[in-house]
């Protein structure tokens, strides 16, 4: 395994890897992907292998043009008026943290959908990504570089110590400015639906083409084999190994023992902000707290995204019995927190 800084000579190589069939972990404004050829089965298959992730979630594919949406997609099978919503988004938000989800088109293998007609597309706003896709000569599919529904990675160093030697090389690009996957949203109906919240806020989707639904019905189990249609749906992902709980803002001030996973007495506290901290501390501590973290001193929701699983690699490699954690406000970004927080904990 290779670790190198980002350079026009890593990016040159990493694309060489890519033309060639290997796997290269690169970072975006999200969190770091594991690439390959979109177009080449047998080294999407090891994507599946490295990360051992199951073949019926989806991969999300990354371009580097717009104009390359139709090297995925197949823009006959979607009406005029989904059309024009389709380019107001990615006229605004693009280059960013939105994956839209569109009908394949037939050169897109079914590995990368997991037999699914549909395709999810981004491009993304890092431009190691970008610079990486355009050398590569291809579309790159690119899950988080991380084991299979573990914490999601927003360092190289998270990568390397997830991952190993079992990928071909490392992009390091420092840490992701936005910290959350990005946000899916499904226009492959007249009915526009949100499958996964993320980098990109429903309020921002809403401004530009009116009401868009949200996915409710994320799988009860996550052993079911049927395909997703979009990638994050599992009921359990995103989760650190220590036990996380969770509580809204009087909860975790309060602290009620009858509310916490009982038998942990090596607690780490991770707040929203800091004026939840602030009065926490003005109560009694009846837990033995070893870490006190904050995600945003001021609340500020952009920067408890990109600090939220970096806190929680943080943490969860302190020797700590649990992980409490607040639930953020549930708008914007907040939405996106919360749900990598909620499919990530044990018990709430």
């Amino acid at each position: 395994m290779n670790l190198l800084p980002v350079t026009g000579e890593s990016l040159e190589r990493g694309a060489e890897i890519i033309k060639n069939g290997g796997l290269v972990a690169f970072p975006t404004e999200t969190v770091y992907g594991l690439g390959a050829d979109a177009f080449n089965p047998q080294a999407l298959a090891k994507i599946f292998d490295v990360k051992k992730r199951p073949h019926f979630d989806p991969l999300i594919i990354h371009i580097a043009s717009p104009r390359a949406m139709e090297d995925a997609a197949d823009f006959s099978l979607i009406s005029n008026e989904t059309r024009r919503k389709l380019f107001l988004l990615t006229d605004n938000l693009w280059p960013g943290p939105l994956s839209v989800v569109l009908p394949k088109n037939k050169k897109i293998p079914g590995i990368v959908t997991a037999g699914l007609q549909t395709v999810a597309i981004r491009l993304p706003s890092n431009e190691t990504a970008l610079k990486l896709i355009s050398l590569s000569g291809t579309v790159i599919a690119a899950p988080s570089a991380n084991p299979f529904g573990s914490l999601s990675p927003t360092r190289a160093e998270h990568v390397r110590d997830g991952l190993g030697d079992k990928i071909d090389l490392i992009l390091d690009g420092g840490a992701c400015q936005i910290g959350i996957e990005s946000t899916v949203l499904d226009l492959t109906s007249e009915k526009i639906k949100i499958l996964r919240p993320g980098g990109t806020p429903k309020e921002e989707i809403e401004k530009l083409i009116g009401k868009v639904e949200s996915e409710n019905g994320n799988r009860e189990s996550d052993s079911d084999d049927q395909a997703f249609s979009s990638p994050g749906q599992l009921k359990s992902h995103y989760a650190p190994k220590t036990p996380l709980v969770l509580f809204n803002r009087e909860e975790i001030i309060n602290q009620p023992d009858s509310a916490r996973c009982a038998g942990r007495d090596r607690t780490a506290l991770l707040f929203f902000d800091g004026s939840t901290r602030d009065e926490w501390q003005k109560t009694d501590k009846p837990l033995k707290i070893a870490i006190i973290k904050v995600l945003s001193e001021n609340g500020d929701p952009l920067e408890a995204a990109s600090r939220l699983f970096e806190i929680l690699h943080e943490i969860d490699n302190s020797n700590i019995s649990q992980i409490i954690a607040q639930l953020a406000p549930q708008q914007g970004l907040g939405e996106a927190i919360n749900d990598r927080l909620m499919r990530g904990s044990v018990c709430k």
